[in-house]
């Protein structure tokens, strides 16, 4: 039995927390292998030391002293490490930190020494063996993640090691130059981690008991999601849901490993369990609310456009041209609309319309700004009737008007279209008719 853990920032953000983050590792010896992120908040107006990182690489790029800068750095880590009691030194890995911002070396460089610096720490207060995710977290040439050279390498690493900390969120290319994963990167790496150990359950811990069904600073008090589908994850964490980076799920996901959300100042409660499938009932018809502001749609309306071959394809071609991704796409007979993120389009608007004028010889071509996009997601929802109706009840009940609705062939999730100032009375709408109706 193997158990790959990840700690967040919030968990590792001084030596109380590390102390805290060290009992539950302890508790539970199949916890082997530790993933780290670098220290976050202390408190509520601390800065975490990747942005602290960015600021002191930006000053050394302008040639500017940064040097009191690294200096704080260097203090926040000193106190983790005098409050933990820990006989070490940092004072070699900050020499050379150092003379890599003088040399300006990158900017992945810079913000991955916190989770680095981090890694050294947990693995001398745990007593494990740290290896440096440069030497085995893969990127290529182009500086994308090579995955299977990865799983090859680090499977062969860690057959070898019993326990580990590997710090998270960065990697390196084959010139040695390090790569970074994007904010909050360090899920991924657990996830990576997990599968090439083959691992039983994959532990992300955080700040919150796991996954809420809606976004607390919209709904007081949201319930917590039990047991959650990777699927549903996936549509929940791509429409805003923030608690695991979306790119974490499809390593484990592939091996069939599940995920668990915990709380590091909570450690009792079970929080979130992650899985492939499950026969466990949701506690309610839907198992999340989730969504995003400031869209822009594009309708395009043209008489018998169902039947003109390659008629979509061609409206689609206008966006990729002008390098504009598209989030979301209901049609009608003779109607398709397109979403985007408005500041990408704002820019090549024009463009865009003259491209599709000259694609396709629309009859009407409409665009609506300041639009918001609500996911409510559940498997629940394939055995409920009447969904969609309690939905456009809940939101007319609240005066919020809808602009749009669409649900996709799985049943698992239905998508709403509103106006960006009606979002969050409509996300309250909706969890009041699916979760505190159903108490």
């Amino acid at each position: 039995m193997k158990k790959v853990v990840k700690f967040g920032g919030s968990s590792l953000a001084s030596a109380a927390q590390f102390e805290k983050v060290g009992a539950i590792i302890r508790r539970d010896d199949t916890r082997r292998y530790v993933v780290p992120s670098a220290p976050g908040k202390r408190t509520p107006n601390d800065t975490k030391v990747t942005d602290m990182l960015y600021s002191c690489y930006g000053q050394a790029i302008m040639e500017e002293e940064f040097e009191e800068q690294l200096k704080e750095i260097k203090s926040r880590f000193k106190e983790i490490i005098k409050g933990l009691k820990l006989n070490l030194s940092l004072d070699a890995e900050f020499k050379t930190i150092e003379e890599n911002f003088s040399k300006k070396i990158g900017r992945d460089y810079a913000a991955s020494r916190g989770e680095y610096l981090n890694g050294i720490i947990m693995a001398a207060y745990l007593g494990y063996e740290f290896i440096d995710a440069a030497e085995i977290i893969v990127f290529d040439e182009s500086g994308d993640f090579d995955a299977p050279a990865t799983n090859m390498i680090l499977s062969e690493r860690l057959a070898k090691t019993e326990r580990a900390v590997i710090p998270g969120f960065y990697g390196a290319m084959p010139n040695g130059k390090i790569k970074t994963f994007s904010r909050g990167g360090s899920d991924i790496t657990g996830s990576i981690v997990a599968k090439a150990v083959h691992a039983c359950m994959y532990e992300n811990w955080t700040d919150v008991s796991g996954f809420l069904v809606a976004d607390p600073r919209i709904v007081r008090n949201p319930k917590a999601i039990d047991v959650i589908t990777y699927r549903e994850l996936r549509e929940l964490s791509y429409m805003g849901a923030t608690v695991l980076h979306e790119d974490a799920i499809f390593p484990v996901r592939k091996e069939g490993i599940p995920i668990n959300i915990r709380n590091t100042n909570i450690p009792e409660d079970k929080g979130t369990l992650i899985v492939e499938g499950t026969c466990r009932k949701p506690r309610f018809t839907i198992t999340g609310i989730a969504g995003k502001k400031d869209f822009a749609s594009i309708t395009v309306e043209k008489a018998m456009m169902n039947s003109e071959v390659g008629f979509c394809k061609k409206v689609l071609e206008v966006f990729e041209e002008n390098d504009i991704s598209i989030e979301h796409m209901p049609s009608g007979i003779d109607t398709m609309t397109i979403f985007v993120h408005q500041d990408e389009f704002e820019e090549k608007e024009q463009k865009v319309i003259a491209g599709i004028h000259r694609a396709v010889e629309p009859d009407f071509l409409e665009l609506e700004s300041d639009l918001a996009l609500i996911a409510v997601v559940g498997r629940g929802m394939r055995a409920t009737r009447g969904t969609s109706g309690r939905i456009f009840s809940a939101l007319a009940h609240a005066n919020v008007n809808v602009k749009m609705i669409d649900q996709g062939s799985s049943e698992l999730n239905i998508i709403i279209g509103v106006r960006n100032h009606d979002f969050e009375a409509a996300v309250r709408a909706l969890y009041d008719i699916f979760v505190t109706t159903q108490i």
